[in-house]
C-alpha cells in the first residue's frame, strides 16, 4: 500500500497493483494552435503548460507498473454518434466534423484528435475512444478496469471541470477511489479549475482527492 499524505482533504491510500492513470483527452486539438480548442476562442497555452507534469506523471506510474489508460474524445467518421446537442453548442469557427488545420474536427483517425506526440501511448497501454464527456460513457471501460481488478483511479488530463470532473463522478458512482493530480489537469479557465477542485474534495471528499505530483511521486517513492 502507498499513503499520500499530502491529498485533500486527508491522505490517500491505494495499491499501486490496482490502481490506473487515466488521462484524459490530451489530444491535438484541444492542446495545440489551430485545433478545436483554439477555434473556440481559448487560450491553449494554459494547457500546454501541464505537459511536462503530466510525462513526470506517465513516467512515474509506468515504473511502478500501473495500468495506464488514455482517453481521446472523438467521433465516427459519419458523425452517427454525435448529437445535434453537442455539434451546435456554441459559435466556434470550426464545429466537430469540420475540415480544420489538423483534419476533421474530433474524428476518430485525424491528425487532430491524436494525442500530443509528448505524452503518446507506449505499446501495451490502453487508448479508449469516447464519444462523451465521461470515459465511462458508450465505452468499455468498466469492463477493462474490471478485468484488471482496479480499485483506485488517478487521473490527469484536461479539461479539469469538464471531461476530467464527468467522469470522476462516473467513478465515483461505479465505486472507485479517485485521486486528481492537481497539476497534471488545466482549464481554458483559470476560476473552473480552482472550482473544481473545491467541489471534488468538498464534504469530505464528495467526488475524490486531489493531490500535487511531489506529493504523489513521494507516496510512491518510499
Amino acid at each position: 500500500m502507498a499513503t499520500v499524505a499530502g491529498a485533500f482533504p486527508f491522505a490517500f491510500d491505494f495499491n499501486p497493483a490496482t490502481t490506473a492513470l487515466i488521462v484524459i483527452d490530451m489530444q491535438r486539438d484541444f492542446v495545440e494552435p489551430g485545433g478545436f480548442g483554439e477555434t473556440l476562442g481559448n487560450d491553449v497555452s494554459l494547457l500546454q503548460a501541464i505537459v511536462p507534469t503530466t510525462a513526470a506523471l506517465l513516467n512515474l506510474c509506468r515504473a511502478n507498473q500501473m495500468t495506464i489508460i488514455h482517453t481521446r474524445e472523438c467521433h465516427k467518421p459519419d458523425l452517427s454518434d454525435l448529437p445535434d446537442a453537442k455539434r451546435n453548442r456554441g459559435a466556434p469557427s470550426l464545429r466537430i466534423g469540420d475540415p480544420g488545420p489538423m483534419g476533421r474536427i474530433l474524428i476518430a483517425g485525424e491528425p487532430g484528435a491524436e494525442i500530443i506526440p509528448e505524452l503518446a501511448p507506449q505499446p501495451g497501454e490502453i487508448v479508449i475512444d469516447k464519444p462523451g464527456k465521461g470515459a465511462f460513457y458508450a465505452t468499455d471501460l468498466s469492463g477493462l478496469l474490471s478485468e484488471r481488478k482496479i480499485t483506485s483511479l488517478i487521473f490527469a488530463g484536461v479539461t479539469t471541470e469538464v471531461c476530467v470532473q464527468t467522469t470522476m463522478r462516473e467513478a465515483n458512482d461505479r465505486g472507485f477511489d479517485s485521486l486528481l493530480v492537481e497539476d497534471a489537469t488545466e482549464s481554458y479557465f483559470p476560476e473552473f479549475k480552482a472550482a473544481t477542485l473545491c467541489m471534488i474534495r468538498a464534504q469530505g471528499g464528495i467526488v475524490g482527492w486531489t493531490t500535487r505530483f511531489d506529493d504523489l511521486a513521494e507516496a510512491l517513492n518510499d
